[in-house]
Formats: C-alpha cells, sequence, structure tokens
C-alpha cells in the first residue's frame, strides 16, 4: 500500500475524537453562543428552513449552532466513532425534538452514497486532515445546492508548512507523555512570544479572548493542532482557482493577514462560496 493510501486511513489518523470527547465536558451556554455567532457570521445570517451537512462534526458544537440558527435539519458525520458519540451526546442534550441524524462516515463516502443536495455542507478544520484535501473539497462542493452555500475553513499555506507535517506525523504517533513534553514547549515558547511582541501581558490577554473564537479551548485545539495528521494546506488564491474551476464564486471570505512563516502554526482561513 502507497504512503498516500495509508493517508486515507482512519488509522493513520490522529485521534480527534478523543479530544473533542475531553472537549464536551467543558461545553457551556457562553461557548455555544460563541459557535453561533461564528456560524452567523459565516452565513450571512440564519439558516432557518435550510437542511446542513456538517462534514467532520468534530464535537458537534457547531451542528448544533446550525439548529440554533434554524436549520430544518442538520446531518453530521465525522469518520472517528468517538466524535460521533460526543456529537449525538451534545445534541440529544440541547436538541431533543427536532431534526437531527449523526452518522460514522468519511467525506469520501459520500462519493459512493450520493446523498440529496444540502442548502447549506458546511466543513470548518477538516478536509485538510482527510489525506486528499483536493479529492475532499471537490467532494464536499458536489453536494451544494443551486443557489446554496459552501462554508468551510483550511489551514493558510505558510513557510514552515514542511516542519509541521514532520511534526505532526511525529506527535500523532507518540506516547501520552512525549505528547504532554511537546504541548508544554509549545505553550512556553508562544507565551514568550507574545510577551516580547505584545508586552508583559500578551499572553494574558490572549487567553482572556480565547473563549471567544468558536467557543473553543485554548488547551484541546493546541493538541489539536500539535497532532493533526493528515495535514495540507492551501493559499486564498488557490482555493480562489481550485472553487472556480468547480463552478463556485466565492461570497466572503476570511483570510490571515501575515503568518508566512507559520512559526506557531498556519491558521485557518474561512471562505464561503456559492454555486453559479
Amino acid at each position: 500500500m502507497s504512503d498516500a493510501a495509508n493517508l486515507l486511513d482512519r488509522e493513520s489518523h490522529f485521534d480527534f475524537g478523543k479530544n473533542w470527547a475531553s472537549y464536551l465536558g467543558l461545553v457551556t451556554e457562553v461557548h455555544v453562543q460563541a459557535a453561533v455567532s461564528s456560524l452567523q457570521q459565516l452565513a450571512g445570517g440564519d439558516l432557518h428552513g435550510k437542511r446542513v451537512l456538517d462534514i467532520g462534526c468534530g464535537s458537534g458544537l457547531h451542528a448544533l449552532a446550525a439548529l440554533r440558527l434554524g436549520a430544518r435539519e442538520v446531518v453530521a458525520l465525522d469518520m472517528d466513532g468517538d466524535s460521533v458519540a460526543t456529537t449525538h451526546r451534545l445534541l440529544q442534550a440541547h436538541a431533543a425534538g427536532q431534526h437531527w441524524s449523526v452518522r460514522q462516515a468519511s467525506v469520501f463516502d459520500l462519493e459512493r452514497d450520493s446523498p440529496d443536495a444540502f442548502d447549506v455542507v458546511y466543513s470548518w478544520g477538516v478536509l485538510h486532515h482527510t489525506g486528499d484535501m483536493y479529492r475532499a473539497l471537490r467532494t464536499a462542493a458536489a453536494l451544494v445546492a443551486p443557489q446554496g452555500q459552501f462554508i468551510f475553513a483550511l489551514y493558510r499555506h505558510t513557510w514552515l508548512c514542511w516542519l509541521w507535517k514532520i511534526e505532526k506525523r511525529w506527535y500523532a504517533g507518540a506516547g501520552p507523555a512525549a505528547q504532554a513534553r511537546a504541548r508544554s514547549a509549545y505553550v512556553r515558547l508562544l507565551r514568550i512570544a507574545l510577551s516580547m511582541a505584545r508586552g508583559r501581558s500578551g499572553f494574558t490577554d490572549y487567553m482572556a479572548a480565547y473563549g471567544q473564537r468558536r467557543g473553543m479551548d485554548f488547551h484541546h485545539d493546541v493538541h489539536d493542532w500539535l497532532g493533526g495528521w493528515p495535514y495540507e494546506s492551501i493559499s486564498p488564491a488557490q482555493t480562489e482557482r481550485f472553487m472556480s474551476n468547480l463552478g463556485l464564486r466565492r461570497v466572503r471570505a476570511f483570510t490571515r493577514r501575515g503568518h508566512k512563516l507559520g512559526l506557531f502554526g498556519s491558521g485557518c482561513d474561512e471562505y464561503v462560496y456559492a454555486r453559479r
């Protein structure tokens, strides 16, 4: 089996699901509202009456956000069984009686299943971890209904992406103790860098504002970033060319300025495309 084929195998991937299961215990209404605000900004309003497909649902937080924004149905998918179970628990607790379903599947399973098109296809920070980002984008985009939206986020390409590929592959296969040491070193270096760039309170201010970002948690995100294997990245210009060739037009984008080096990570650019 080739290395490329191995990257499509669930067993070669980082255990994102265990991280999401741990995160679920921290979720409060504050996190939910932050997720709702983030999705509303990307969608350009509410999702009243729309069918939503969440590819790579993770914790289920944004599937719940879609329901809070009025989606008439949410279909949530993840290839990781722990993520599926976590999403099911979250939605059962906070959206019982609403129209949603959760199942274990990868984006590539959708090539065979050929489900009905969706008004919104949502995949935040997922498709660059599939092992074949461009194929995943093509598959997800094909499920967007006429006048529908494809909302997604992908890692921005940086000069140090080659280094992060090496680090992520190592981290995904490392033991818990080695992973803990890597996380500790990353946080210490980030603290020093922010203090040098923003002053003595740089790291404290950064942490204080962190919870407002999509309802996420810093320490779970560090684990996710360091272990996110497989890993691919793409520039906004490359994204535009690829999506245009698929017959989609850009509606809005939230791209990260700077970050060309990628010393502490590449970060995600957010995109919204619609079928022409």
